[in-house]
């Protein structure tokens, strides 16, 4: 997982948006290639505030335990005190943290898992890392579930003829070396595909993209400013010219006129029969 911390007001911020975005038709796909009984076991790898299991943990019948793996302690604590309610008939869903880094995570930590599960991961990985936690996900034999890869696709309206630089800008960003390898960034999602389809896996990927507007003007601002530091440090001369742009997209943010997608794709993997 990446060494950035990620703040947990901007997890609580694109919660209620990650949940409206995630592709919950997967989910209608996933149940039938669940356990009929038993317990579920579900691991969620670097589970932030736990906000994955809130959403998928109602939608999913019988009992269900989850395990949270982050490395991230104040993230954990968020996690366990925010559990998700029942599962969809009822059932009880407990859970547990395990601070840890998913990079390093054993087969064995996996074994009885019924799940896998992971959200805004796989773009901050290399291509090392991601074949990893591919390997750990093929090595369970169970399905896994990845949401919200971000795809490099923004549009805003109204339209500035400086979107197109600052995203790509932003892109290239993503994709940039560190001390880990070159981060996969919006290149993630058919890396992913193409390395699952190699193992053999059925992966049917749907889109699932952030669609924020009047009511979302707080998430859109912080967006918007991580959006343009990004952009900024890669491409400094920028800074200069993006001040007014910046004021005016602010503006219209905090007036509730600025829509923004992002766009995201979500995998569920099936592993071989």
């Amino acid at each position: 997982m990446s060494a950035e911390r990620v703040s947990a007001r901007w997890l609580a911020l694109r919660e209620p948006a990650d949940a409206a975005a995630r592709a919950s038709a997967l989910v209608d796909e996933l149940r039938p290639r669940l356990p009929a009984s038993g317990r579920l076991e579900i691991h969620d790898l670097g589970c932030g505030t736990g906000a994955m299991g809130r959403w998928l943990a109602p939608l999913l019948p019988g009992e269900q335990h989850w395990v949270l793996h982050d490395r991230d302690a104040e993230l954990l604590n968020l996690a366990a005190a925010d559990a998700p309610g029942r599962g969809a008939d009822g059932s009880a869903v407990t859970l547990e943290t395990d601070r840890s880094d998913i990079n390093v995570l054993e087969p064995g930590e996996l074994a009885e898992a019924a799940l896998i599960t992971a959200s805004a991961l796989l773009d901050m990985l290399t291509a090392r890392e991601l074949c990893d936690l591919l390997d750990l996900c093929a090595a369970a034999g169970c399905p896994a579930l990845l949401t919200l890869s971000v795809t490099g696709r923004v549009e805003l309206t109204p339209a500035d003829q400086l979107d197109a630089r600052v995203a790509a800008a932003f892109n290239a960003h993503q994709r940039r070396a560190t001390g880990r390898g070159t981060l996969l960034g919006p290149d993630a999602p058919a890396i992913a595909i193409e390395q699952l389809e190699r193992r053999g896996a059925a992966v049917r990927v749907l889109p699932s993209p952030w669609r924020l507007g009047a009511s979302d003007a707080e998430l859109t601002a912080e967006w918007l400013q991580g959006w343009l530091w990004a952009a900024r440090e890669q491409e400094p001369e920028l800074s200069a010219e993006s001040e007014d742009y910046e004021r005016r997209r602010r503006e219209e943010a905090s007036a509730g006129r600025l829509r923004v997608t992002v766009g995201h794709a979500d995998l569920l993997v099936l592993p071989v029969a």
